[in-house]
């Protein structure tokens, strides 16, 4: 097999675990703080980080590279995991999933202001015409959630903004990232990210951890169970590795399908309704994106 095509299956893999993602957290949050949630999900992915980087004896990042990996921690360990499951409190995993479908542009708009790439006008037709279709989409959840009161509508509207800014956060830590595994290499550079936070999210944890475990239901530890190895660490080993064998820009393109992906996890494994409304939405951002992507260069 050659490097491509094993960039390419390792891509998938990476993609279809991220798709399990916001189910996971969903399922999860329902029991769990979501403070707790994100920093306990962190520090258990952080210990297991350790123990690869101690296992593999891989040298420690230069001073240089302390900056750019907290950014990576802010956005991917931290933000992006705190900002989805506060949203998941308001929203069902199925109507984020159609936020998900902005990450790519997202990464694509910080890849161009990191590198100071100059992209052609399409582009950013592109890119106006997918944040046009999410915005008249979290506008018409919220209009159809003002006939059960300003409460609902508020909650709506207050899990699509929360949904937005991860999208913002987290397409910042991959765009960093990404730069950043050019020196330190991929799944390194989500292990140091994760153990540069490990000490706070440690405290954190024991600090937001619940007087009680004891009305814990099992899906809920399975959740946890969930974003803290697959999400956290397992799916970014996967996806770094297939971005650095195929390309970034080719298997980069994968990620278009999560929210594909996600949709059919949550009606699956949730029960969730999935509307022709979010289908049609997804379509369409998911079109812009990859015409963005097109017209990136």
């Amino acid at each position: 097999m050659d490097k491509t095509t094993s960039g390419w299956i390792n891509g998938f893999i990476g993609v279809v675990i991220f798709s399990g993602s916001l189910p996971a957290t969903r399922t999860a949050v329902l029991q769990f703080d979501p403070v707790f949630l994100t920093v306990a999900r962190a520090a258990i992915a952080g210990l297991l980080a350790l123990l690869l980087v101690l296992a593999f004896r891989e040298k420690r990042p230069a001073r240089t590279d302390l900056v750019p990996l907290a950014i990576v921690a802010l956005g991917v360990v931290v933000g992006f995991p705190l900002l989805t499951a506060l949203a998941l409190q308001h929203v069902t995993s199925a109507h984020s999933m159609v936020f998900i479908g902005l990450l790519p542009l997202a990464t694509a708009i910080f890849g161009v202001i990191r590198g100071g790439e100059r992209p052609r006008p399409a582009f950013w037709l592109f890119s106006l015409a997918g944040s046009a279709a999410v915005a008249g989409f979290a506008l018409m959840q919220g209009l159809s959630a003002g006939t059960g009161g300003a409460a609902g509508a508020f909650a709506s509207s207050t899990g699509d903004l929360l949904m937005l800014a991860a999208i913002v956060v987290c397409g910042l830590g991959y765009a960093e990232g990404a730069h950043l595994s050019r020196r330190l290499g991929g799944w390194q550079v989500i292990s140091w990210a994760l153990i540069l936070s490990l000490p706070a999210m440690i405290v954190l944890a024991i600090v937001s951890m619940p007087a009680s475990f004891s009305g814990i239901a099992p899906p809920a530890w399975t959740g946890l169970a969930y974003v803290s190895s697959f999400s956290m660490l397992i799916g970014f080993v996967f996806w770094y590795r297939g971005l650095s064998q195929g390309g970034i820009a080719a298997v980069s393109q994968l990620q278009l399908l999560q929210p594909f992906l996600g949709l059919a996890l949550a009606a699956w494994l949730l029960h969730e309704p999935v509307t022709w409304t979010m289908l049609a939405v997804t379509l369409a951002v998911i079109a812009c994106v990859a015409g963005a992507r097109r017209f990136a260069r």
